[in-house]
């Protein structure tokens, strides 16, 4: 509705400059102008006016079409009419003033339109260097490769499909779901892609928030050579949130082996290594970058992942603490991606003194795995 609402805006602003044309090209007389300017215009100098408002109102069209399209540049095509428009009303200012007020419109949606393919570009640009520069030699999984696997761990390879399959390398995740920032804070709608590399563990998250109408939060979360760096901006302009440091890693790494549960093949890496607790429950430790962290698998007695529990650190302001932080698999949101059996429902808290505290309810809604040449195109 909003995209129709401001394309609107837009050609019927850009209508009214034609008014301006007509009447300085003696077109037909238009009673609402009286012709009054900043300074005299006639002759020729009238005319090139006249051709400067015919020219504000197709930049305006063209502006309003290309966001009707989706095209992400539209701001800029708006902005340059904008401009334009101003400089005419300024000259015009006794019969145009009121122009003034839809430029202003038009200004802040620019604005924030800059903001979201500024913030885009830049992800945009970091996924080439995130991903594999070249595509790893093709390997199937063999039931050989998993004997040397605790037997809890096995039994979810096998139920998970891995068997025969290539190993993954990479994968590439849309994900929804709804979020909060705080543990009484209200529920918001939020879409998010993800991209993970397996052979040098790391994932590039970005997400979109819908905080509030016209308001929105612009997060991008990568893990890349054992250090991890989160992004959060309001409107996609006004950074809030920009982490860094060895906590942050530490949260980051278990991040990593928490959802790799999305691609169950990571668990024969050489950076893991696994030890059996009981018949439904193992530790998998990962070693990379200089850091170890651990955390506990625990699993369904049909074989599927039933979530994930450990000790990560908890951001506040007087200093992050270590806390539970645990993961569990809807038991009715499994779903096959390419032949490959995983939890596409799961539901994130945070184990806190003072109670429970969930932020993050996530559906995957598709995966490709092992595309690589396609996400460095993207």
């Amino acid at each position: 509705m909003i995209r129709i609402v401001i394309a609107f805006i837009l050609f019927v602003h850009g209508l009214i400059h034609l008014m301006g044309f007509v009447k300085e090209w003696q077109i037909s007389n238009v009673k609402q102008l009286t012709g009054k300017t900043l300074f005299e215009l006639s002759g020729a100098m009238a005319k090139t006016a006249g051709l400067f408002w015919l020219l504000a109102f197709l930049m305006f069209a063209v502006s309003a079409a290309a966001y009707l399209l989706k095209q992400d540049s539209w701001w800029i095509i708006a902005s340059a009419a904008l401009v334009l428009s101003q400089v005419l009303i300024v000259i015009y200012w006794q019969d145009a003033k009121f122009g003034t007020v839809a430029n202003l419109i038009i200004l802040i949606a620019c604005v924030l339109a800059y903001g979201s393919w500024n913030f885009n570009r830049m992800v945009k640009n970091e996924i080439p260097s995130f991903m594999p520069d070249k595509t790893t030699e093709k390997k199937v999984i063999t039931e050989e490769m998993l004997h040397s696997l605790p037997p809890v761990v096995q039994k979810w390879l096998r139920h998970s499909g891995v068997e025969g399959k290539e190993l993954t390398h990479t994968a590439h995740l849309l994900q929804t779901g709804i979020m909060r920032t705080k543990p009484d804070g209200n529920w918001m709608p939020m879409a998010a892609e993800q991209y993970f590399t397996v052979d040098h563990p790391g994932f590039h998250w970005t997400v979109d928030v819908k905080a509030a109408p016209f308001f929105n939060l612009s997060g991008r979360d990568i893990y890349q050579n054992g250090s991890g760096n989160m992004l959060i901006k309001v409107l996609s302009l006004v950074p809030v949130v920009d982490s860094k440091g060895k906590e942050l890693n530490q949260g980051s790494m278990l991040r990593f082996l928490a959802e790799a549960a999305w691609f169950p093949s990571f668990a024969l890496s050489n950076y893991i290594s696994w030890k059996q607790v009981d018949s439904l429950t193992a530790i998998a430790t990962m070693t990379y970058g200089g850091i170890t962290a651990s955390g506990i698998f625990k699993f369904r007695a049909n074989g599927d992942m039933m979530g994930f529990e450990a000790q990560r650190y908890y951001d506040r302001k007087e200093g992050a603490t270590l806390e539970t932080w645990s993961i569990y698999n809807d038991e009715n949101g499994y779903k096959q991606f390419e032949g490959i059996r995983i939890p596409a429902k799961s539901t994130v808290t945070w184990k806190l003194k003072s109670g429970d505290y969930t932020w993050l309810k996530v559906e995957i809604k598709d995966i490709e795995y092992n595309k690589v040449s396609d996400l460095r195109e993207k």
